[in-house]
């Protein structure tokens, strides 16, 4: 069982998180320094020894301590201090390729009009493969992983902003500008056997056909011992069929 750690502790490892470092969990904060709790949570939750944090915990931090480090404003929680955030400002200096994930079942239609923000206000990319993963897995269990080809998407007129050391922000990223895994090959819907005036079609030679009337039928059944009663009168009568007569006596005649 994970030893929970006590408040004070809990707030100094968030307060690295959200006013230093948020790139490096994967984390994208807003214009005023918010980040939704959720989202801290699932990053929290990805740490050894941090799986246990919920939401009653970040509210211990801000009433028992004297003098908390984050405040929380809905479903949203910030540092109080930000000075050392990395700044986001637009970059050309990229790597060749940059990673990103989108979910399963949106990957076909990604691959036919680009990628859009789901749940943010940009595409996050990261140029580490793991983290890109990471940052996936959130929204989807089994994320489908695209590679984005910078130079010919910066051809293509897309800009990025730099949030951090490894995190890469762009408003959309045609569908030409990156790779993926192929589409998966789609089942043809099964056959359904011809009708012909409102009968089945023909089946094939040693085919069995099922009577659909027929199974339709009620199906009387017979107990044993009144199959007994009726066999052994059927015999009965077959013994009097064939029985002899008697003659009479003479002195009857």
């Amino acid at each position: 069982m994970t030893k929970q750690r006590s408040p004070k502790q809990l707030a100094k490892f968030i307060d690295y998180i959200l006013a230093r470092r948020p790139d490096e969990f994967g984390l994208v904060l807003d214009m005023e320094g918010f980040v939704k709790i959720k989202e801290l949570l699932k990053a929290l939750h990805e740490e050894t020894g941090w799986k246990y944090v919920r939401r009653s915990h970040l509210n211990e931090i801000v009433i028992t301590l004297p003098q908390p480090t984050v405040e929380i404003l809905e479903n949203k929680i910030r540092a109080k201090t930000r000075d050392h955030l990395p700044k986001s400002m637009p970059t050309s200096d990229l790597p060749k390729l940059l990673y990103t994930c989108v979910r399963r079942k949106a990957y076909p239609s990604v691959r036919e009009k680009g990628i859009y923000p789901s749940g943010q206000h940009h595409v996050v990319l990261s140029s580490n493969h793991e983290l890109a993963q990471r940052i996936g897995k959130r929204m989807d269990p089994s994320p489908v992983m695209l590679t984005v080809h910078t130079q010919h998407s910066a051809h293509k007129g897309v800009r990025y902003h730099q949030a951090g050391d490894a995190l890469f922000l762009s408003d959309h990223i045609p569908a030409d500008c990156f790779t993926g895994p192929p589409l998966p090959k789609e089942k043809p819907p099964p056959k359904k056997p011809e009708m012909i005036e409102g009968y089945p079609a023909r089946t094939s030679a040693g085919s069995y056909t099922i009577d659909i009337q027929e199974k339709m039928r009620p199906q009387v059944t017979v107990s044993k011992k009144y199959r007994g009663e009726i066999e052994s009168q059927k015999d009965r009568g077959r013994r009097k069929k064939h029985k002899r007569k008697r003659e009479r006596p003479p002195w009857r005649r």
